[in-house]
């Protein structure tokens, strides 16, 4: 029989509610044959806020565990000794503190930390473009992605200390060449700085610890010549730019979550297939084969999805791994002139572009610029989809479908318990009550000199995780020293050259604009953590090219500054957005508060991933439209928006 090859890392991405409840989820998971762990946190510990912070109303444990200390970091990894486990956290602003609380929690544990493996994502140039859990300017954001890197080295020899994350540019609209450009570009500026931190000798081993964590879209066959492009590329630019001559430290390597933007609110049950498809793309060719793969779940369009539904992604991968032959051969591709043709294509394209940004001056002062382009990408993205030159099956084609069963009894997704948010802060508001103060401010005090002085803030950052500083203290440290930071929202004032359908909605806005006495105002707004701003994005971009006059600010609002805007604009349509699921607390707060300003007579529409029974009582508010993934045809939005204003003239 054939030597079969070693299978990547089985992971589903999980984490919700509490640290007690994820920490039973990560323990059933690795009982049906998960090879790893990969840690999503909730919103306010992305964003360095604790739970009991007013911008964390409705976010606690939403789309992942909150950490607000050690205890909760204790909780997590209860009875799963972490010098035996493989784990990944998806953290970034946050990363030094949450790596930080990890060491801290091994150290208890009795584990020896040379021996933790893992990696913490720990990228904070693509929060600045597609995902938005950034806290300050980029310039020490990079210090601190570098200052994780030259404390592994020489403390956590087999920890990752970063991976690119080209998964987010993609569901932010990235087309391939675009993907592969950003997330090369953004590891050379973060090796650019990291060389100044550690041993020139040590330096070619550190290029060989940055790993990537990528997207695998549905054209599966793109996505297959995308990866043997990011390897070929990778090994050029580390060979090139670097002289780095072992060629284990100049491998590629990645682990991905195949595309979550491609999956249907409509006919779900497609998103199974989906999913297996673009797992083919990273698993098929050995040469540029995942390291690690998770999988999202067929429902994650329709909100968080139950342990069932994690499961049936992992069998997936098992499915794949042990009962086909795929293991037992070498690369498929080697050789095959139509898939060396499509990689050349790819390569020149990402070259092209990284050479443009390098004139620019590289990634970090590159942002805005990258940030338009991708917005400028999803919308000729959504524009193909309503028009029918991109097929989605199900969503712009065969419409018509059996009812789903998977769908029935209690709608196939998971919600997280209300009350899980004031337990979370009554144990929160324990913990400070029984730490020692005194060590607490000793331990912020030196953060705060090593923060400012420029040192490494590993070491301060261990010491003030044992003391038992909080999140949202760490992270206000780092916000006293650096500063906060508004990044762009790649929607500029200018309509762009996107005239195509547009002009009957046009002569409605510049009708109901001339009745009005001034052009409609319509004020695209986001309440609370949620940083997926695609959505919102593309709204304002659409009603920006159909004529109308737009505010859009960018994300991470609260809803007194939302409703204080629109005041201050007087607006004629509010538009909120929200992905996280704390639709129906920070709706309700903005509904109340546009009642005590007297705005009660301005419509307000919700767009996010809304159940429809959260939609009945969204309406029962007075939310006078709801949109949901379903809802693609960005027109038919324009229109209801007009109609809004002056149902008459409509």
């Amino acid at each position: 029989m054939a030597q079969k090859d070693k299978p990547w890392l089985f992971r589903t991405y999980a984490g919700h509610s509490t640290a007690a409840k994820s920490n039973a989820l990560y323990r059933t998971n690795l009982s049906k044959g998960q090879t790893g762990l990969s840690v999503a946190f909730d919103l306010p510990t992305q964003t360095g806020y604790d739970s009991d912070h007013v911008l964390a109303q409705g976010e606690v444990g939403k789309v992942g565990v909150p950490v607000c200390h050690l205890g909760d970091m204790r909780a997590l990894f209860d009875q799963i000794p972490l010098d035996q486990m493989n784990t990944s956290m998806t953290i970034n602003a946050t990363a030094p503190w949450l790596l930080s609380l990890y060491i801290a929690a091994a150290q208890e544990q009795g584990a020896d930390v040379a021996a933790l493996q893992g990696t913490v994502q720990n990228d904070l140039i693509k929060e600045y473009l597609s995902r938005g859990t950034y806290i300050c300017p980029p310039k020490p954001s990079l210090a601190m992605i570098t200052d994780v890197a030259a404390y592994t080295r020489e403390h956590l020899p087999k920890w990752n200390p970063m991976n690119v994350c080209s998964y987010h540019l993609q569901e932010a609209g990235a087309t391939p060449e675009q993907e592969l450009a950003y997330a090369l570009a953004t590891a050379v500026a973060v090796l650019d700085d990291l060389k100044g931190k550690v041993p020139a000798d040590d330096f070619p081993a550190m290029v060989g610890r940055i790993s990537f964590f990528v997207n695998a879209g549905i054209r599966f066959v793109t996505e297959l010549c995308k990866m043997r492009a990011f390897t070929e590329l990778w090994d050029a630019i580390t060979q090139e730019r670097y002289g780095i001559t072992d060629p284990k430290y100049r491998r590629f390597r990645y682990g991905v979550q195949v595309n979550s933007l491609g999956l249907t609110e409509q006919q779900p049950e497609n998103n199974v297939y989906r999913i297996l498809l673009e797992t083919l793309a990273v698993t098929l060719s050995k040469n540029a084969r995942a390291r690690a793969v998770q999988l999202p779940a067929w429902n994650e369009a329709l909100g968080l999805p139950r342990p069932w539904d994690q499961q049936w992604s992992l069998r997936m991968q098992q499915i794949l791994a042990y009962e086909t032959d795929l293991l037992e051969f070498g690369d498929l591709f080697d050789g095959n002139p139509v898939i060396d043709a499509k990689v050349a294509e790819l390569k020149s394209g990402a070259r092209a572009e990284l050479d443009l940004l390098d004139q620019m001056g590289g990634a970090i002062a590159a942002i805005d610029y990258m940030k338009s382009r991708l917005v400028e990408s999803n919308a000729a993205r959504l524009g193909k989809i309503e028009t029918n030159e991109t097929i989605v099956v199900g969503v712009n084609r065969w419409q018509q479908a059996e009812p789903s069963p998977l769908t029935a009894g209690d709608g196939g997704i998971m919600v997280v318990d209300p009350a899980v948010e004031q337990d979370q802060i009554a144990r929160l508001q324990d913990w400070r009550a029984g730490r020692d103060a005194a060590a607490v401010a000793a331990a912020l005090d030196a953060l705060r000199a090593d923060a400012a002085a420029g040192r490494n803030v590993m070491p301060a950052s261990i010491v003030a995780a044992r003391a038992g500083v909080t999140t949202g203290e760490w992270a206000g440290v780092m916000r006293q020293v650096h500063g906060e930071y508004r990044g762009p929202t790649g929607v500029s004032a200018n309509p762009s050259n996107q005239t195509e359908g547009l002009q009957d909605i046009r002569e409605a806005v510049d009708a109901v604009s001339h009745r009005l006495g001034r052009r409609l105002k319509f004020l695209v707004g986001k309440p609370g953590l949620d940083g997926h701003s695609n959505g919102a994005e593309q709204i304002a971009f659409r009603a920006r090219d159909c004529g109308m006059d737009i505010t859009y600010e960018g994300i991470r609002l609260t809803p007194e500054q939302i409703v204080t805007r629109a005041s201050e604009e007087d607006a004629h349509v509010i538009g909120l957005s929200i992905l996280s699921g704390s639709h129906l607390p920070l709706i309700r707060d903005v509904m109340d508060r546009m009642q005590g300003a007297g705005l009660g007579h301005v419509p307000v529409i919700v767009g996010g991933i809304i159940p429809d029974e959260d939609a009945q009582s969204l309406s029962e508010m007075g939310v006078a439209r709801v949109y949901t993934p379903k809802d693609f045809q960005l027109n038919t939005i324009m229109r209801d928006i007009v109609t809004l204003v002056e149902p008459a003239m409509a």
